[in-house]
């Protein structure tokens, strides 16, 4: 076996801000400063909290100018955090999405936790104080909670549609959007008589339909509803007759609303991390800017001397000039839109077209950027971490349903060909030619699986030593390059050899992952241009890096 010469020559390197020491290094996409915005909650005093549920984190932020005063993360327990509600204490609640649980920090700093539901999505109090969250999407129920955790969850009911963002009327009725944020309902919470029953009785009422996709409402301090469009809509509505209109309109990925200390509604866009106040006047005033927010897998595609930079981002497959860096495009990812692309992480190319994976929904999915269109879909994939083009056949490298599970399989028509089952977390793939590699993010190893065509029967270590490696390419010179997301930096390596050296360094480490998600959690990818130019992500700083000669 072939074992790589330990070496590391020191390239390029970054200060911790991300700001370059050579010429040839610069930031080409500088994103969002939150990996998505998702529920929030104003506390009446000046200060808002936004929960980030690819961040894991709660933030707070400053009314007046949009200043981040703090983050509370996975260090605090903060885990996934798609909704939040303040309680009469003080204390602040929130949802872990995919952990199933229910949060709450009190002022004082003591955090508890209580076990709901993969799916717990929102949550609110009543005007009596009663706490009540839901299901949506992984689930569909309604509970109430004891503010304390005092008491086991208990059951109102099931099969609503999804009840996502939702309030208390002041006609002491919970309201909320349903069916994909199809309509807009109220329920008498006291009213079911029988929790387990799926046809059990309570008092709906329809109080609007005919919505693309309403992500979460609330009623103002004048008991005015109010609710937000993924389209970007910010509508109020008549809850007697169920009329609506447009209060203002924002860019795709309206995600949760509240209103400030001042009574101005403020917006969250889960699409681009943005919070937008909607002033008096009408004018808009963006308190956090948005951008990328997880910024991940990295394919390049030329036309001529141009290069079109394409970039995972999870909600958003997005497209950037490689010379100014400005996004020239982007293809939503809409849950319940027939072709809409599926959830993208990483990006590879595939001719004309671009190759995505995401482990969240399992997905694999070829684009069509000139159609913009999805070509086609590969199912039964559980948890893909990455996908490239491999002599027209298609690689995977899947985590699988249980830790042990992971494999590369190299998919021949109908066939499924396990290439290797023994990379714990396989992660960055990479061809040229007749070779192909991976990496193991786990171990922080580079293997050859197929050598000049021949699959080989045990894979050939290439490279160890590695900081939990991620994307992989192949240079115009032959060399291997990869991310190494565990110390931030960028590496190369000679396949021949095995020596590895840093190439740029200083690079914020990859985020790290919660509960229930694969080690990796997202990714950090490489690419090169037909130019030369090297394109990489780093997903923790939300932004992608251009190097040239």
């Amino acid at each position: 076996m072939r074992l790589p010469i330990p070496a590391m020559v020191i390239g390029l390197s970054l200060a911790s801000g991300g700001v370059a020491h050579a010429t040839d290094l610069d930031v080409l996409v500088k994103g969002a400063k939150l990996h998505s915005a998702n529920g929030l909650a104003s506390d009446g005093l000046g200060h808002l909290y936004a929960a980030s549920v690819f961040g894991n984190e709660i933030v707070k932020i400053r009314e007046l100018d949009g200043k981040i005063l703090s983050r509370r993360g996975m260090a605090d327990g903060v885990q996934f955090p798609d909704d939040l509600t303040l309680g009469p204490d003080g204390s602040i609640y929130w949802t872990s999405l995919l952990v199933g649980q229910v949060g709450r920090r009190k002022p004082n700093g003591v955090t508890s936790f209580q076990s709901v539901a993969p799916g717990v999505n929102p949550i609110t109090f009543s005007n009596g104080h009663r706490l009540f969250t839901a299901l949506a999407f992984l689930g569909d129920a309604l509970y109430e909670l004891s503010p304390t955790f005092s008491a086991p969850p208990r059951l109102i009911t099931t099969n609503l549609g999804f009840v996502n963002g939702m309030d208390w009327g002041p006609d002491g009725r919970l309201y909320g959007p349903v069916s994909l944020g199809k309509e807009i309902i109220s329920i008498d919470v006291d009213s079911c008589e029988n929790a387990t029953d799926p046809y059990n009785e309570c008092d709906i009422t329809l109080i609007a339909d005919d919505f693309f996709q309403v992500s979460a409402l609330k009623f103002d301090a004048f008991g005015r509803l109010f609710a937000v469009d993924i389209n970007g809509d910010v509508l109020r509505i008549n809850v007697a007759t169920g009329a609506k209109s447009v209060v203002a309109r924002l860019p795709l990925g309206n995600d949760n609303l509240t209103f400030d200390s001042w009574g101005r509604v403020v917006v969250s866009n889960g699409y681009d991390g943005t919070i937008t106040r909607i002033n008096y006047n009408g004018s808009r005033t963006i308190l956090v800017p948005g951008g990328a927010i997880v910024p991940s897998g990295v394919a390049v595609l030329a036309d001529g001397c141009d290069e079109s930079v394409f970039v995972g981002d999870f909600i958003k497959l997005r497209t950037f000039d490689g010379d100014t860096g400005k996004q020239t495009a982007f293809a939503p990812t809409l849950a319940g839109v027939p072709g809409a692309l599926p959830p993208s992480i990483t990006a590879s190319r595939d001719g004309d077209h671009i190759l995505t994976t995401a482990w969240y929904g399992n997905s694999v999915a070829v684009w069509d950027p000139a159609a913009e269109a999805v070509v086609e879909t590969y199912p039964g994939y559980v948890q893909p971490l990455n996908a490239i083009k491999f002599q027209g056949h298609l690689v995977v490298a899947e985590y699988g349903a249980a830790p042990g599970a992971a494999r590369v399989i190299l998919q021949v028509g109908a066939t499924r060909i396990t290439l290797t089952d023994t990379l714990a977390v396989p992660t960055g793939l990479a061809a040229a030619g007749d070779d192909l590699w991976a990496a193991d993010w786990s171990s922080g190893t580079v293997w050859q699986l197929i050598d000049d065509g021949v699959h080989l029967a045990s894979p050939l270590l290439v490279a160890y030593g590695l900081s939990n490696p991620e994307g992989l390419a192949v240079d115009l010179d032959g060399t291997l390059l990869v991310v190494e997301a565990g110390a931030g930096r960028l590496s190369r390596i000679d396949p021949d050899t095995g020596v590895v050296w840093t190439v740029v360094s200083g690079l914020s480490p990859g985020l790290p992952a919660p509960a229930a998600t694969p080690p990796s959690y997202f990714f950090s990818g490489v690419d090169v241009g037909p130019s030369g130019t090297i394109y990489f992500s780093n997903d923790a700083s939300s932004r992608v890096y251009r190097l040239t000669d």
